[in-house]
């Protein structure tokens, strides 16, 4: 975009809100993306929300199970969970970190809750990879909460940085495929901000807490709390909270515009891929 370029606003295309759902040996959550009124977003393939103060919704956890072909983000905003994979790597996710595990060619690994009792709370993004990233040897980007930058870009708003930039900050997640941006921004009641999203990136906006308007002017749209706003129409996004603040998650990346072949924890590119996945994993090679 030439410097003379007028400013585009991004707007509200559509809004979706979750339906609930249970994954692993029965925790129950909210799928966002994934389900029937939204599949997918390339590069994004599912958004998972859990948040619950009953031990019995989630501490089954997630017992072991194989992915290949894709990315996928956990964020934690509440409790801890354990991650151990057949690789030999481990990681504990604490209250403020996040995880970005690129599976690649394949893994088995677990997700299991690492307390007995209080509140889990967080998000689980799955990211597409390219084809020629497909078959990469699986690798991590942890990041504990100390790692995460804050900045404080407005009155009354603050933003952890965990992909993408804001200002000068960079966040720690980098993924040249697809150039993603996540940011966990809270409003102060009343607090407004104006970010610059990059062009051609597809974005949503996934309110957890509070509500805002998106947009300017007559394009402005209310953004209720567990809605997500698939963004259109521009760049430069407006974000207003209402008298009650608002917490949301920013989530932007490249488009693949490559074919989606996927089963359950397989996302390839054609059928004869997924089922070699499947024949790779009976037989022990992942």
């Amino acid at each position: 975009m030439s410097a003379t370029a007028p400013i585009r606003h991004a707007r509200i295309a559509r809004k979706i809100r979750g339906s609930a759902a249970s994954d692993g040996a029965g925790v129950k959550l909210t799928r966002v993306i994934g389900a029937a009124e939204l599949p997918d977003l390339d590069p994004f393939l599912l958004l998972d929300e859990f948040g619950t103060d009953r031990a019995e919704d989630y501490i089954a956890g997630f017992p072991d199970h194989p992915h290949r072909g894709f990315e996928t983000v956990t964020y934690m905003l509440d409790g801890r969970m354990r991650h151990r994979d057949n690789h030999g790597n481990e990681g504990l996710l604490v209250p403020g970190s996040v995880q970005w595990m690129t599976a690649g060619r394949g893994l088995v690994h677990s997700e299991m809750p690492e307390q007995q009792a209080g509140r889990m709370r967080g998000f689980q993004l799955w990211v597409n990879l390219p084809a020629k990233d497909k078959m990469s040897d699986p690798r991590y980007q942890e990041f504990g909460p100390e790692r995460i930058p804050v900045v404080a870009p407005a009155a009354g708003v603050e933003v952890k940085v965990i992909a993408g930039r804001v200002g000068e900050v960079s966040g720690p997640i980098a993924q040249p495929a697809t150039d993603p941006v996540y940011l966990d921004v809270a409003l102060a009641p009343g607090a407004g901000w104006r970010h610059r999203l990059p062009e051609g990136h597809n974005a949503f906006v996934y309110a957890f807490e509070g509500a805002l308007t998106i947009g300017e002017g007559e394009d402005a749209r209310a953004l209720e709390a567990r809605e997500l706003a698939v963004l259109g129409g521009g760049e430069a996004l407006a974000l207003q909270a209402g008298d009650a603040g608002a917490r949301l998650i920013l989530v932007a990346g490249r488009p693949l515009r490559e074919p989606v072949v996927r089963h359950g924890p397989f996302v390839m590119n054609t059928r004869q891929e997924i089922m070699q996945a499947f024949v790779d994993f009976q037989e022990g090679r992942f």
